[in-house]
C-alpha cells in the first residue's frame, strides 16, 4: 500500500503489481492498477473531473476506446469522487466496465498533461470559468477534445470560444461539446415532426410576449446519480465559477431550439439572433440543506457575499427572449433544492400553423417527458390525422414500435420503454458520435461549429443582460 500525500505528483507508468489507497481524509478507495497495455485507437485524458458528468462519459466500454485512462487532476474530494464512481461501474453486477486508470495529480497538472500527452482525446468536465483555457491549452498540444457544456460562462470569452474552434480546424483535430439532449427519443421525434409541414405547417413566429417556441428545464440541487447521492463541490454554487442557470443547464435549450427548427443548417448570430431581454433570480438555499448537498459546515467565503442571515441566494435561474431568423424564443432555467420525484423535467412547445408539437413531463405523464401533437383547428383534424399516420409508418424503419393515440383534443406519440435510455446513457452515445468524428474528422457536418458559437452567444448575452437588467 502506498498513500498520496495531498499536493504529490504521481505517475503509475510502469507495470505494477498490487492496490493504491487514495486517502483524503474522507474515505479510501482501493484502484485495481495492471501493466500499461498497448495502445488502442483512442486513449482518454480525463483533466480535472470537477463534476459528475467526467464519469459518465465512461459509463459504458466502447470498442476502439482503451481501457486504461489517464487522470490529471489536484488532489482533492473531486478527484476521489470521480474514482468513486469509476469504481462502481467497474464493479457492478450487470455489465460491469474495466477501466484502469493511471492517475498523476500535482498542483500543475495541466502542464504536466500537456507534457506528458498519454492519450489522444482530452475529456473535461466542471470548472467552467477557466475550461476554455484548457480547451485551448490541449488543442494547441495536438490533442482532441470532448468538453461538457458550458465551454464558457462569460459573453467576453466569446472571442476565445472562436478562436479555439478555428484552431481545430487549422490542425485537424476535433472540439465537441457533449450535447446529450440531442440523444432523448422524445426530443428526436419531436423535431421529426416539427420539420414534417403536412404535420406541422410553418413555425409561428410569435410576440415577445407569445412566443413560437418555448421551453422550461427544471433541474434539482440535491439528487441521485448512478445510484449514489450526488454530493455538490462548493465551487458548484459559486456562479463566478459554475456560470448561471443560462450559461450553463441552458445551453442544451439554446442548442435544441436551432438544432430542431434549422437542422443542418449554419447559424450566423451576428445576423440571425437578437436577444431581446432577459432577467435572474435565487434559489434560497439554508445552512443544512447546503451541508446536507456538499459536507460543508457552512456557506464558504467564496459565497458570503450571496449570504442573506443564514441563507445562501443561489442566484441559478434565468430567462432569456430573444429571436432567431425572425422567430421569437422564450427559455427558462430553473434550479430547485430537490424534487419530490427524484428527476428533472423539461417541457418544450413548439407552435406551427397546424399543430402544436409538445414534449411535456408532469404529472398525468408520470414525469416522464411524453410527446404530443395538439391539432390547432378542429376542421384540420382528419388531415394532420393522416399526415401523422403516415410519417410515424416512416419512422418504422428506424424506431419499431413507435405509435400514437388519439386522445380526442390531442394526439399522443407512444414510445417503446427500449428507446428510454435515461440521461446517463445519453453521454456514452456522445461519445460513440464524437468518435466517428475522430476516425473522419470531414464527416462533422460544417454547421456543428458556428452552431456551437451561436448558443453561446444567446446563453453569454442573456445572462449578461440579466445582471444588468438585475443591478439596475
Amino acid at each position: 500500500m502506498e498513500r498520496i500525500r495531498r499536493g504529490a505528483s504521481i505517475s503509475w507508468a510502469a507495470p505494477c503489481v498490487g492496490l493504491v489507497a487514495i486517502s483524503l481524509g474522507l474515505s479510501v478507495l482501493a484502484v485495481p492498477l495492471c501493466a500499461r497495455e498497448a495502445p488502442a485507437d483512442v486513449r482518454l485524458i480525463i483533466l480535472d473531473p470537477a463534476h459528475f458528468h467526467a464519469a459518465l462519459v465512461q459509463k459504458e466500454m466502447l470498442p476502439g476506446v482503451a481501457k486504461r485512462v489517464a487522470i490529471y487532476a489536484p488532489l482533492g474530494p473531486d478527484l476521489l469522487d470521480y474514482l468513486k464512481r469509476i469504481e462502481q461501474f467497474n464493479t457492478r453486477a450487470d455489465k460491469p466496465t474495466h477501466w484502469d486508470v493511471d492517475v498523476h495529480c500535482g498542483p500543475r497538472f495541466l502542464e504536466q498533461m500537456l507534457a506528458e500527452r498519454p492519450g489522444d482525446v482530452v475529456v473535461l468536465s466542471g470548472r467552467n470559468r477557466e475550461k476554455i483555457h484548457s480547451i485551448k491549452a490541449s488543442l494547441n498540444a495536438g490533442l482532441n477534445v470532448l468538453a461538457d457544456k458550458p465551454w464558457i460562462i462569460g459573453h467576453s470569452d466569446l472571442p476565445a470560444l472562436e478562436s479555439a474552434l478555428e484552431m481545430a480546424d487549422r490542425q485537424g483535430l476535433v472540439a465537441y461539446d457533449i450535447m446529450t439532449e440531442r440523444y432523448e427519443i422524445t426530443t428526436i421525434i419531436q423535431r421529426e415532426l416539427v420539420n414534417d409541414s403536412a404535420i406541422f405547417g410553418a413555425i409561428m413566429t410569435g410576440s415577445d410576449g407569445d412566443p413560437g417556441v418555448s421551453m422550461e428545464s427544471v433541474h434539482y440541487i440535491m439528487k441521485t446519480v448512478a445510484g449514489v447521492p450526488n454530493l455538490r463541490p462548493v465551487s458548484f454554487f459559486d456562479t463566478r465559477e459554475q456560470g448561471e442557470g443560462l450559461t450553463d443547464v441552458g445551453t442544451h435549450l439554446v442548442d435544441l431550439v436551432q438544432w430542431t427548427l434549422f437542422p443542418n443548417e449554419s447559424i450566423d448570430y451576428r445576423k440571425d439572433i437578437h436577444v431581446l431581454g432577459a432577467k435572474r433570480w435565487p434559489t434560497i438555499i439554508s445552512v443544512s440543506q447546503f451541508h446536507r448537498v456538499t459536507g460543508a459546515a457552512d456557506f464558504a467565503g467564496g459565497l458570503r457575499p450571496f449570504v442573506r442571515g443564514n441563507q445562501f441566494e443561489y442566484y441559478c435561474n434565468n430567462q432569456v427572449r430573444y429571436t432567431i431568423r425572425g422567430i421569437h424564443v422564450r427559455l427558462d432555467v430553473l434550479w430547485n433544492y430537490e424534487s419530490p420525484t427524484g428527476t428533472d423535467t423539461h417541457h418544450a412547445v413548439y407552435r406551427g400553423t397546424n399543430a402544436r408539437i409538445e414534449v411535456r413531463q408532469g404529472e398525468k405523464e408520470n414525469y416522464r417527458p411524453t410527446l404530443y401533437v395538439v391539432p390547432v383547428r378542429p376542421e384540420q383534424r382528419a388531415t394532420l390525422l393522416r399526415a401523422l399516420r403516415s410519417h410515424i409508418d416512416r419512422l418504422q424503419a428506424t424506431y419499431p414500435g413507435v405509435g400514437f393515440k388519439d386522445l380526442g383534443n390531442e394526439l399522443l406519440i407512444t414510445i417503446p420503454d427500449r428507446y428510454r435510455v435515461g440521461h446517463e446513457a445519453h453521454f456514452a452515445q456522445v461519445l460513440n458520435q464524437f468518435l466517428e468524428y475522430l476516425r473522419t474528422p470531414k464527416s462533422m457536418p460544417p454547421w456543428e461549429r458556428p452552431n456551437m458559437v451561436a448558443k453561446y452567444y444567446v446563453t453569454t448575452s442573456g445572462v449578461a443582460l440579466a445582471q444588468v437588467t438585475h443591478s439596475q
